[in-house]
This record gives structure tokens, sequence and C-alpha cells, in this order.
């Protein structure tokens, strides 16, 4: 069941999370979001690094579909020290 509270945001644009919902998400600080605005619906969605686990399926469907693309570490190489020289010059 979702937790119901309210908060304002202050004059800097900060807003509180409420501590009800902070505990029962189990929210730190330093926790970090997307925030998705429109009209007027405000939502934020706590997001967190992957695990290893996933991360390795991340990876492994990255390279797959790099392949399947022809994609090799020559041209990934060449694109960084195109950006670099960008960055650079």
């Amino acid at each position: 069941m979702a937790t119901l509270a309210t908060t304002k945001m202050s004059s800097k644009g900060q807003i509180v999370i409420p501590e009800e919902v902070r505990t029962r998400m189990r929210l730190k600080a330093g926790a970090q979001f997307v925030v998705v605005g429109e009209n007027d619906v405000v939502i934020l969605k706590a997001i967190s690094p992957p695990s290893m686990g996933e991360f390795n399926t991340l990876i492994a469907e990255a390279r797959r579909q790099a392949k399947s693309a022809g994609l090799k570490p020559s041209h990934v190489d060449a694109a960084i020290a195109k950006v670099r020289s960008r960055k650079s010059g």
C-alpha cells in the first residue's frame, strides 16, 4: 500500500521527502532520483546502480548488439579519439 504524505518546496527548490516515506522505501541520504514533470504532476523515481549480475547481463547484451552491428574495438577507440580531439581543440 502506498504511503501518502504532503511536503513543501523551499525557496531554493528543495523538497523534503517525509520520514514515513523515506523509512518505508529505505531511502538514505544521497539517494538519486529521476524527475519527470508534466502539467501539474511531478514524479520522483528512485534509481540505483544495477547489481553485478544485472550489470553483467547488460554488458553481455551490449556486446551481442555491438557484434551484430559489426562494431569492433577499433571503432570504439576511433570514436573516443575523435571526441577527445574536439574537446581539447
